[in-house]
């Protein structure tokens, strides 16, 4: 293989020593601003959150739940309270014990209403914790949970670091935060790489990876080149048009992971004429999703708010297809009228504002694919904004600024969409409202019938089919590039990093 001086130049520059000698470096396209499970706003905050904090559960390899921080549960006849049993050797990477108090303290917080967490619903469930011992904690929930240790998963917090049950995002610990994960956070970089060493007394502990290194590389078209000349051991995704010269280098593996994932477009239903079925409709049927995907890699179309691999995912409703002709039906039965090439009510042209998050991998080649798609077909479509966390959320979820946006929405293995798709839901900033879905998620829920919450839960993937709330896309296919230094390999569908301590590393 031969390379240009130039490109060996710089990049030897990046290399370090040795395999055996040198941390593992992995590429995220940006670094976390914070670290702090309470605040998670993107899947490269998840990431690093894995490699620092546990919950008390976690999946094993079979995506079942295992105890982690947690030694045992014992769950009351009723299922309404559950006494979980902690472990006593994990302690925090500043050296102090691992307790009950802990996990009381990170409940009370995350259901504090002036934390502002956007992870309080993951403990909405639960309605009292107390520590009943220095290592166990009673549960009591507030209905019959089947499994309580699969909703028993969210990271824990030390008590002893905070002053109160109030955290904020700007709180110190979000760029110093101490966890009972396998690694610690070392340094943050000037080139906003972060530097992580392996933690005495964790949870869970790996052998021959002793330093972690996230690495900032926003240029995804820089990062496969990275990885070929070994300046980086691992890509938590890879670009479509990399795989070819990815796979054929024999010091590079490709790991194919399947993510909870999928990709839609969005209604104002706030907003006329988003409020009318017959306009969104109109609309799902003038995009094309697969010639949408096709420039920015592989997939499968979805119809639905479900992956295709989901018990949950009701394969009796087909993904829906371009139909221009049924399009102008549905207009002109909602009043419009093309005019000029053009659709047009009360002269009034159907007019798009579609709004991304600049973080979202390809987001602007499709967005602008989409925009002339549109246009082609009669829709006035004004340039797309592409914005960052902090205007997606003003515009967005707060003021409700937009008419279209263009976005992902990532599941952990629970797949719960009731924020997403309840009319009280805290994601829910479309503002769908179906009473019959309302009730529908509210008996997932609360049933203990594993087959009565997938009778339900399909029955709501044909009403929001339906009701058209979003034009569901499709769900990516995922690939990690890991070199081949590294090996025993497995990589959790959401988490990534979950099952690290079975990796092992050059010499080790």
């Amino acid at each position: 293989m031969r390379f240009s001086t130039a490109i060996v130049g710089i990049l030897g520059l990046l290399t370090a020593s040795s395999a055996a000698a040198a941390p593992f470096r992995y590429v995220e396209d940006r670094a976390p601003a914070i670290i702090d499970p309470l605040f998670t706003t993107t899947m490269g905050e998840a990431r690093l959150q894995e490699l620092v904090f546990d919950g008390l559960f976690t999946d094993d390899r079979n995506l079942k739940s295992t105890p982690l921080l947690a030694s045992g549960i014992e769950v009351s006849e009723d299922r309404l309270s559950a006494e979980v049993t902690l472990r006593s050797d994990v302690r925090w990477h500043d050296g102090q014990p691992f307790r009950a108090s802990d996990v009381v303290f990170t409940i009370e917080a995350m259901q504090n209403p002036a934390t502002l967490s956007p992870e309080g619903a993951r403990v909405a469930w639960i309605t009292s914790v107390e520590a009943t011992g220095p290592h166990s904690v009673r549960f009591t929930f507030d209905r019959p949970q089947p499994n309580p240790a699969d909703r028993l998963y969210f990271k824990i917090l030390p008590a002893h670091v905070f002053q109160g049950t109030v955290v904020r995002r700007n709180d110190p610990f979000h760029t110093r935060p101490i966890g009972t994960g396998p690694y610690r956070i070392e340094r943050f970089e000037t080139d906003h790489s972060i530097a992580l060493s392996k933690a005495e007394g964790a949870s869970r502990s790996n052998r021959s990876i002793s330093e972690m290194v996230m690495r900032e590389v926003s240029d995804k078209s820089y990062q496969a080149k990275l990885l070929l000349y070994e300046s980086v051991e691992a890509l938590v995704r890879v670009l479509p048009r990399d795989l070819a010269i990815l796979q054929a280098d024999r010091n590079i593996e490709l790991y194919p992971y399947q993510t909870n994932s999928w990709w839609y477009v969005g209604f104002n239903q706030r907003r006329a004429p988003w409020d009318e079925p017959a306009v969104r409709e109109a609309l799902s049927l003038l995009i094309d999703a697969r010639a949408l995907l096709s420039p920015v890699g592989t997939g499968e179309p979805v119809s639905g708010p479900y992956v295709p691999s989901s018990p949950y995912y009701n394969h009796n409703i087909p993904v829906r297809s371009q139909d221009p002709s049924r399009a102008a039906e549905l207009l002109e039965g909602a009043g419009y009228m093309r005019e000029r090439g053009v659709w047009t009510r009360a002269g009034h042209p159907l007019t798009i504002r579609l709004v991304s998050p600049k973080g979202l991998e390809s987001a602007q080649e499709v967005a602008i694919n989409l925009q002339s798609m549109l246009q082609g077909a009669g829709v006035v479509v004004e340039n797309p904004r592409f914005v960052d966390e902090a205007e997606w959320k003003r515009r967005v979820w707060r003021e409700r600024d937009y008419e279209l946006v263009l976005s992902q929405w990532s599941f952990d293995r629970t797949e719960d969409i009731r924020q997403q798709f309840h009319s009280d839901g805290t994601r829910n900033f479309g503002g769908y409202a179906n009473p019959e879905v309302d009730r529908l998620l509210d008996e997932a829920r609360d049933t203990l019938d594993p087959q009565t919450k997938k009778t339900a839960l399909r029955e709501v993937h044909r009403l929001v089919s339906t009701d058209t709330p979003m034009v569901f896309l499709w769900t990516l296919d995922s690939y990690s590039a890991v070199r081949a230094s590294v090996r025993n390999v497995a990589i959790h569908p959401f988490y990534f990093f979950t099952w690290i301590d079975g990796w092992t590393f050059g010499a080790g």
